[in-house]
């Protein structure tokens, strides 16, 4: 059967090692895993993974995947990770086990219509930390947590606090200090009882492995570092996981010697850039049939000696350093969060499942913690 191009190769037993060796990581410390979906498209056969790896709690940010999950039956808590758009609350509270909020006039919503489902939905309340994404400031939670206890039907299940999304701010030990601080004095204040105080994402690795105290942080959400095997803040690696569970390939549709230099008076090219060219005379140049309409072609790396030259909205064009592709020759990239996110929800890029064995695991395993 000929192979399927473009297409993203995913390795689920990687996948699996990856989440089970987080999951004891960070359990050693008194945290548990929420699995973050979002960028794999809420796949139904790495939900599976997940949970099969003894995660619990699944998150993503679309509504849509969590009906998804929802009606997969899926043994795990739902989480919706963002405050929802109130064009969405009645299916939120029909889907999701918990959503995350910051705004009253979004909680009373979901009161209403947990009410009319007759549910009791529960929230987590995130806290602004100093990342300036989502979070209600510091000195207003608890106006809002008195506002949402008169509300029927509404459970605060939790306080949590995001890091390194939007501004990069880093979950110091300071920061984890001050938020577990404020979530020390906000349940003495209201006597809550809080199963979740979700300290942060795939930034927080450092973090966890060098404090010798996690504070009131029980439960950690993680995305990235269980598909790519890294920490965020620095993009480090984390030794004996998997960077390679994801594959993005591409098929080569022209290869020729071309000039190195476009000919002619130039302006912007069909994305607004004005782009500058290194004259390196005549280049052995291969063209793949793919482009920025599939994937964030800046989070592919081609293997050595390759080098992408750019990009249109359907092509890439690499530099191949001499070595002579031809027409339906596959080229492999690895991939960055960005890339990944956006190849798994491309409806152009074909998801392909593979698996390793044991012994194979074991070498590639050897060989990316070296």
């Amino acid at each position: 059967m000929r192979t399927v191009t473009p297409r993203i190769e995913i390795n689920l037993d990687k996948i699996r090692h990856n989440a089970k060796t987080l999951k004891d990581l960070y359990g050693k410390k008194g945290i548990q895993i929420t699995g973050v979906v979002k960028g794999v498209g809420a796949s139904l056969k790495i939900a599976e993974a997940l949970v099969e790896s003894g995660i619990k709690s699944l998150a993503d940010s679309k509504i849509a995947n969590i009906k998804k999950l929802k009606q997969s039956n899926l043994n795990a808590i739902l989480m919706l990770l963002r405050t929802p758009a109130l064009s969405e609350i009645e299916e939120v509270v029909r889907f999701a086990d918990i959503s995350m909020n910051t705004e009253l006039d979004v909680v009373r919503a979901l009161s209403a219509e947990a009410v009319k489902q007759r549910k009791t939905h529960q929230i987590i309340l995130m806290a602004e930390m100093g990342d300036l994404r989502e979070g209600i400031l510091l000195k207003d939670m608890p106006a809002f947590i008195e506002e949402t206890a008169k509300l029927p039907n509404i459970r605060i299940a939790g306080i949590g606090t995001n890091f390194a999304c939007f501004g990069g701010v880093i979950p110091t030990e300071q920061k984890m200090r001050a938020f577990s601080s404020f979530v020390k004095s906000i349940q003495s204040q209201f006597s809550l009882l809080l199963p979740y105080v979700s300290g942060g994402n795939s930034a927080n690795y450092n973090w966890m492995m060098h404090t010798q105290d996690t504070g009131l942080v029980n439960n950690i959400r993680l995305g990235e570092s269980i598909f790519l095997g890294r920490e965020t803040v620095g993009g480090t690696l984390i030794p004996n996981l998997y960077p390679d569970a994801f594959c993005f390939v591409a098929e080569v549709v022209e290869s020729k010697v071309k000039p190195s230099v476009p000919a002619g008076s130039r302006g912007r090219n069909a994305f607004g850039e004005t782009l500058s060219f290194k004259d390196r005379g005549e280049i052995r140049r291969a063209i793949l049939g793919v482009g920025r309409q599939d994937v964030l072609v800046s989070g592919l790396t081609p293997p050595k000696p390759f080098e992408i030259l750019g990009s249109s909205s359907d092509h890439i064009i690499l530099d191949t350093k001499k070595v002579p592709l031809r027409p339906g020759d596959e080229v492999k990239f690895s991939v960055d969060y960005g890339a990944m996110l956006s190849a798994m929800t491309s409806p152009y890029v074909y998801k392909k499942y593979v698996y390793t064995s044991a012994k194979a695991q074991k070498a590639s395993l050897s060989i990316t913690t070296a």
